[in-house]
């Protein structure tokens, strides 16, 4: 046991290591990737093949859960599979709502992307404001593992680290919201066909997630390789 918590403080000595190590665990590596990607495209593909919203959303639960069926067997983690289904969840309840307000089926179509429209928007502007109020997200996770919570707010070091670190992780929640809002909304007020908008949001969504996460991902490598920040943990 105590093997165990000495290779925990071996292996997160630094803050750039602290931030590698909850990276690595919030990616999930390709099968996370797959399991994310998966269910939109199945959604995206039926509706425009069979314009039947109900066997879409069907379908696309259904190939979580045999990804979540597959992760059980083999005792892995299912938290990539909960997440997908918690999203298409999400997107089936807005297309409920879409529907008890009258709303036709392009509009129900265009309500199962609104959660993920919201969600990226919501977390752009938690994460900005973290940065511009000097208590970035990113610290938090450093909190966690030294366990004092707050106590990496003290070091301007850190700080100025965990601020650059959040600031990259804004980059992608914004990027998708500039590209795929207008569409949404362009597509909602009628001014583009909405079969067009449905294609362009399904494949924007997939382009949008794990590439330009990747994208990010590796930006943040390259500024955790130039530094080692020494981690100080509570007694």
């Amino acid at each position: 046991m105590s093997e165990a918590r000495d290779h925990e403080v071996e292996v997160h000595d630094t803050v750039e290591a602290v931030v590698r190590s909850q990276l690595a665990k919030a990616l999930g590596g390709r099968r996370g990737m797959v399991e994310a990607a998966v269910p939109t495209i199945v959604f995206t593909v039926l509706w425009l093949t069979t314009r039947e919203l109900q066997l879409a959303l069907g379908v696309s639960v259904g190939s979580a859960l045999v990804m979540l069926v597959a992760r059980l067997v083999q005792r892995s983690s299912v938290q990539f599979c909960l997440n997908a289904l918690f999203g298409i969840g999400l997107g089936w309840f807005f297309v409920y709502l879409s529907q008890r307000n009258g709303g036709d089926a392009d509009d129900q179509a265009l309500a199962y992307f609104l959660p993920g429209l919201l969600y990226n928007l919501v977390y752009a502007i938690g994460m900005a404001l973290s940065c511009l109020t000097r208590w970035p997200l990113v610290g938090f996770a450093v909190g966690s593992v030294t366990g004092d919570p707050t106590g990496w707010h003290d070091d301007r070091q850190i700080v100025k680290l965990c601020t650059r670190l959040t600031w990259l992780l804004a980059v992608p929640c914004a990027l998708r919201v500039l590209v795929q809002g207008p569409i949404w909304l362009a597509a909602h007020s009628g001014a583009i066909d909405t079969d067009a908008a449905v294609a362009a949001l399904g494949i924007l969504k997939i382009a949008l997630g794990w590439p330009l996460q990747l994208a990010v991902l590796g930006s943040m490598l390259w500024l955790l390789n130039r530094d080692q920040t020494p981690v100080e943990r509570a007694a």
